[in-house]
């Protein structure tokens, strides 16, 4: 019995011996797991934040290029290329949300190409912002050049037009200075045995008119030409209206673009010797109202001269 006793003990040691060191190892196991873990997690925690990072500086070069895509369109560049690189960009940015096979080195590369790719296009855009100013400074220029030229030709338009006003005036002054002149107008009255009276002079009994005889002269004129003239003549009684009768030689003629009418018409040779000018009319069997007559003469559009004449 006392033999087994030292046996026993030395048993327990031992057991003891190995429980402290599998404790120990499990101690060291334990620590080495959480060692292992906090480097995991730093591992992961690092890498979402260059992805972070990556994907934060993506999207900076994704809106560097719309706005660069923009300016240049808006100037008038070639846009193929800047779209080209950002389909590219939408691509790189697309694999990074996806995790395929993502290598943050190799996306710092392209993320300096971006970058050195939207240094190059601000030089382009530059260039293209001073060519721009090149055709604008060029376009107002030729748009002064032009209103210039307008204007000038404006003034030239006006000149002409004032030239052709002047001449106008001037023909028309000439041709008012050619027109014939109707004077010394003198006014007879016959009665149907043919006596005549001056019914310029005098007043003659409305009784005693069965026709007018009016004489007249055109005196020489050096602008008028030597022709036949038509002469328009209009008597117009008291009142103002027009002694006329439409089936004994009256009718109408033009007067300052106006329709008027004439109480007889008469064709006359113009010899430009200051001659003496004759014609007869005869009312019928209307009685002249008693007053003082107006007789007007036309020819060529110009009234040419009057006379008067008196009833009783």
């Amino acid at each position: 019995m006392e033999n087994n006793k030292p046996k026993a003990n030395g048993a327990l040691v031992a057991a003891l011996v190995i429980m402290t060191i599998l404790a120990g190892v499990s101690s060291y196991l334990l620590y080495e797991q959480k060692e292992v873990g906090k480097n995991q997690e730093a591992t992961i925690a690092t890498r979402v934040e260059e992805l972070a990072t990556t994907r934060t500086r993506l999207d900076s070069i994704s809106t560097a290029l719309d706005a660069k895509i923009a300016e240049v369109k808006k100037l008038g560049g070639d846009i193929t290329d800047l779209e080209r690189v950002k389909a590219d960009l939408e691509r790189d940015k697309a694999a990074l949300r996806k995790g395929q096979r993502i290598s943050i080195a190799k996306y710092e590369a392209k993320i300096k190409q971006y970058e050195a790719y939207l240094v190059e296009k601000d030089t382009l855009i530059a260039q293209l912002k001073t060519e721009n100013q090149v055709l604008a400074t060029n376009n107002q220029t030729l748009a002064d050049a032009n209103t210039t030229l307008q204007t000038e030709k404006q003034s030239l338009q006006d000149s002409v037009s004032n030239i052709a006003t002047v001449n106008k005036d001037l023909s028309e002054k000439v041709t008012r200075a050619a027109a014939l002149k109707a004077q010394n107008v003198r006014v007879f009255a016959l009665n149907s045995k043919g006596k005549q009276r001056d019914a310029t002079e005098d007043e003659v009994k409305a009784k005693r008119v069965d026709k007018l005889k009016v004489v007249y002269m055109l005196p020489e004129n050096p602008l008028t030409k030597q022709e036949e003239k038509e002469v328009y003549v209009r008597v117009l009684d008291p009142s103002g209206a027009v002694v006329s009768d439409m089936a004994n030689g009256s009718g109408t003629f033009q007067v300052n673009g106006q329709e008027q009418i004439y109480t007889v018409k008469q064709t006359v040779p113009f010899t430009n010797n200051n001659q003496n000018v004759e014609l007869t009319y005869n009312r019928g069997t209307v009685p002249y109202k008693p007053g003082k007559y107006t007789i007007e003469f036309y020819s060529e559009g110009f009234r040419i001269g009057e006379g008067s004449f008196a009833i009783k």
